[in-house]
């Protein structure tokens, strides 16, 4: 049996990005990326798309009960904030003045940071 090649892609969102929900059931809520989750294209964004989960008991929470965190959210329903704008924009890339690749906010052409 041959084995599945698997391709990550370079996400245009990074970790301590402000962006905004485009689908979904948290759709327009804004957030901070806390994590990316490469391998699934998925990211954590901080304050959305918040779910219930059952804990036992354990040290670190005696009582056990229910927790609410945030769950992943693919990639695709994030769009970046421009920092400018603040507005959502697509992002794409450019060669800086030193001649590095950066990424920029389609909307104004800003560096995104």
């Amino acid at each position: 049996m041959e084995k599945k090649k698997t391709t990550q892609l370079k996400l245009k969102i990074r970790k301590g990005d402000l962006v905004k929900v485009i689908a979904g059931d948290s759709k327009g809520q804004q957030g901070k990326i806390s994590q990316v989750i490469l391998k699934d294209n998925r990211a954590v964004v901080e304050g959305v798309n918040m779910v219930s989960k059952h804990t036992k008991p354990n040290a670190a929470n005696p009582n056990g009960g229910i927790i609410k965190k945030e769950a992943a959210l693919h990639v695709s329903n994030l769009m970046l904030i421009d920092p400018k704008s603040g507005k959502p924009t697509r992002v794409g890339k450019i060669k800086n003045a030193a001649g590095k690749s950066v990424r920029m906010a389609k909307i104004t052409g800003e560096e995104i940071k």
